[in-house]
């Protein structure tokens, strides 16, 4: 192909995409808009989990996950018939058991008659994006939720809309922001491996509930970290979910929980706890090892509970996991990190529980 037969051809194709979007695009700063998942915003960035208290007191990996965004979703409102982003990511993170979107895409969410629905992603392509997301849809005003990365962090983050379209602060108040729910613990937790983040289980939790859910979980850690204590007693939330125990040895279990248990106890007595077993993962059944791990992870979790509640915590529930995932062996990726399926099987177990105690917490 001759140079001026390639110009020409890129040309028409330009053409094509500006006649399919009707217009070209706004692009709005997504710091204008309010931001969810968060416990504090004296963070290092405003996309961001753990705040500037936690740095040179957490360790590096804990810090370093901290800015990942798992958890943390933009809400807004737009009539825009098209919307599109432009984001760049901090570690341009890539990891060989997840797919790209979940690790560093963003999700987009739309309130349709009082539920969250699924639009589409935001496809990634290295640490600076941008795309569009949806367009030709009708240019009704509709309340977006847009949910961040699972597995890396935001640096800038801007929401695109038609030029003739108007862009404002949600009008109405979803998820409920008051007493969040929040969840503490592993790589599960954040979120590995959902194929999108809006399939990681605390963000489909948070959509069943109609409540704000903060992930504080640290992939490869969740090692009963008495700075994440305190951290969870800020903002005083309803239901702490406990989802640590695949990281924690019996001996770290017995030397940490009591003291862990202390600091929250002693800043919000009325927040419900609930300790969910280690799931009976697939390759528990065929590694002799790991099923090993599993069955002496939740006898020492059983044992610790039993002596929490005869020391006067009373505020703490226990949630068996052998039900959690199914009973077909088709709930992870690797045997161990969940799929959507798995995320979607795990929410679904926990979510009558954790209403409970919401309903409890809030008497």
């Amino acid at each position: 192909m001759t140079q001026k037969k390639l110009i020409v051809s890129v040309y028409v194709f330009v053409c094509c995409v500006v006649t399919a979007m009707g217009q070209s695009l706004k692009y709005y700063n997504a710091d204008d808009f309010p931001l969810i998942g968060k416990m504090s915003d004296d963070t290092e960035g405003r996309y961001a989990r753990l705040p500037l208290s936690c740095k040179g007191e957490s360790k590096k990996w804990v810090w370093i996950l901290g800015q990942d965004t798992p958890g943390l979703a933009v809400r807004f409102a737009t009539n825009s018939t098209a919307i599109a982003t432009k984001w760049v990511t901090k570690r341009n993170n890539s990891m060989s058991h997840m797919a790209m979107v979940g690790v560093k895409g963003l999700d987009l969410y739309v309130l349709k008659s009082g539920k969250w629905r699924y639009v589409r992603c935001a496809r990634p392509k290295g640490k600076e994006n941008e795309g569009v997301i949806i367009s030709d849809m009708k240019g009704e005003m509709n309340e977006y939720m847009l949910y961040l990365p699972l597995y890396d962090g935001i640096e800038t983050l801007e929401i695109g809309i038609e030029e003739k379209a108007v862009i404002r602060q949600p009008q109405v108040e979803s998820p409920v922001t008051e007493r969040p729910v929040i969840c503490y613990g592993t790589s599960i937790t954040q979120g590995g491996c959902a194929t999108r983040p809006g399939m990681a289980y605390t963000n489909i939790l948070s959509r069943m509930l109609n409540r704000e859910v903060v992930n504080l979980g640290f992939s490869g850690h969740g090692h009963l970290e008495y700075e994440i204590a305190e951290l969870m007693t800020h903002r005083n939330p309803s239901v702490i979910v406990m989802d640590f125990i695949s990281n924690v040895s019996a001996s770290m279990l017995n030397e940490r929980i009591e003291r862990f248990m202390s600091i929250i106890e002693d800043k919000i007595p009325g927040v419900q706890i609930l300790f969910i077993e280690h799931v009976p993962f697939p390759l528990a059944e065929f590694n002799l090892k790991k099923g090993e791990w599993v069955e002496e992870s939740n006898e020492a979790l059983r044992k610790a509970f039993r002596e929490l509640k005869k020391k006067g915590y009373q505020n703490l529930h226990y949630l068996k996991s052998e039900h959690l995932l199914g009973e077909d062996g088709e709930s992870t990726v690797d045997g161990e990190h969940f799929t959507d399926l798995g995320f979607d099987r795990f929410a679904k177990g926990i979510y009558p529980v954790v209403k409970k105690l919401i309903r409890h917490a809030e008497r």
